[in-house]
């Protein structure tokens, strides 16, 4: 038997969705910005959605942290 999730608990919060979607609209139409430099237009999707997640985060809205890179062991 497959579990559900409720309703109430989810993993992101009403604000980081509405969030999250206005920065797909804006990426949309070309005026969500990627950077600091004069051409900064976002180029994919997934960029779109780490932006809005971003930005989210800096309001306070629920979003779980970020995932932090794991140090690989360079070859010498």
């Amino acid at each position: 038997m497959a579990r559900r999730r409720s309703s109430k608990g989810g993993k992101y919060g009403r604000g980081a969705q509405k969030t999250v979607a206005s920065a797909m609209r804006r990426a949309k139409r070309g005026t969500l910005k990627a950077g600091r430099g004069r051409r900064g237009s976002v180029k994919s999707r997934k960029q779109a959605i780490a932006i809005g997640l971003s930005e989210a985060r800096k309001k306070g809205a629920k979003v779980p942290r970020k995932r932090s890179s794991s140090k690989k062991s360079s070859k010498k």
